[in-house]
């Protein structure tokens, strides 16, 4: 397996971080730069790809450095030994996959096991749980959904189980394709959730519910797009934002407006209709 390793100002730590989650990350090792105190390297996997982790890369700041490095699988996945179910709601939880869960004393309970592999991610990041949250208080039954961004396809999955009679989910980085489709597979809505690696530019529209659990820069890029494939009396929830800065990405996709917000330790998802 091959490591993505980005050298950042310690400072922007955070930031790279949150945009190489956004990409695909599943977990994130950061440690000092051996040449530099003021900079630190951040250690994940994003697939084996080159062509497409050189087009991610493209979108970096200048001062941001990065390779690719073999690594040590054992050390890359001991994160897994400390991984819990992540709960949504009294009615639905996320499992890893690999661990043991009783469900037999929980009737009309929703547990759906995910094993991100080399995407993002258990479904415990706060702006994927925010995204469910706000996702499910507006489904309906035999509602169309596309996820822009779909990382480990959670999001899909829970769309799928929740009733929806087509999912598509879509991500730039094959590793979440994969990863989407094992998932979908291991909660049996294989037949429902279609996993593409289409640009959200190329496909066609519209979808009663667009989710977009990705970062504001490229929720800002996409905001043409994202308004295009939400059909009208549709709704789009967006996330990958942090609470309070969040004017930019509705200014982007005005005249679309909100209308709930959810709220998820320091993070939001925004729900707008047309």
């Amino acid at each position: 397996m091959r490591a993505f390793v980005v050298t950042v100002p310690a400072s922007e730590s955070e930031l790279a971080a949150d945009v190489l989650w956004s990409l695909g990350a599943a977990a994130i090792e950061e440690r000092d730069a051996p040449t530099d105190s003021t900079l630190v390297e951040l250690v994940t996997v994003l697939g084996d790809d080159e062509l497409a982790l050189t087009a991610s890369a493209e979108s970096f700041p200048t001062r941001w450095r990065w390779h690719v490095a073999e690594l040590d699988e054992s050390v890359m996945d001991s994160w897994r030994a400390h991984a819990v179910p992540s709960w949504i709601a009294s009615d639905l939880v996320v499992v890893p996959a690999w661990t043991s869960f009783d469900t037999e004393t929980r009737p009309g309970l929703t547990v759906v096991r995910i094993d991100p592999g080399a995407a993002f991610g258990l479904g415990d990041h706060p702006t994927t749980i925010a995204s469910l949250r706000a996702m499910r208080a507006v489904q309906w039954p035999g509602a169309s959904i596309l996820d822009v961004g779909c990382g480990s396809g959670v999001l899909g999955i829970v769309a799928a189980l929740g009733g929806a009679p087509s999912v598509v989910a879509v991500d730039i980085s094959q590793a979440a394709i994969e990863a989407t489709a094992d998932n979908a597979k291991r909660n049996h809505v294989d037949a429902v959730l279609d996993a593409r690696r289409t640009p959200a530019t190329e496909l066609d529209g519209p979808f009663d519910i667009v989710v977009a659990n990705i970062l504001a820069p490229v929720l800002i890029s996409l905001a043409p797009d994202l308004r295009r494939l939400t059909a009208p009396g549709g709704v789009l929830v967006v996330s990958g934002l942090l609470r309070r800065r969040d004017d930019h990405v509705l200014a982007a996709l005005e005249p679309m407006h909100l209308v709930e917000q959810h709220d998820t330790q320091g993070w939001t998802a925004l729900t707008l209709r047309h």
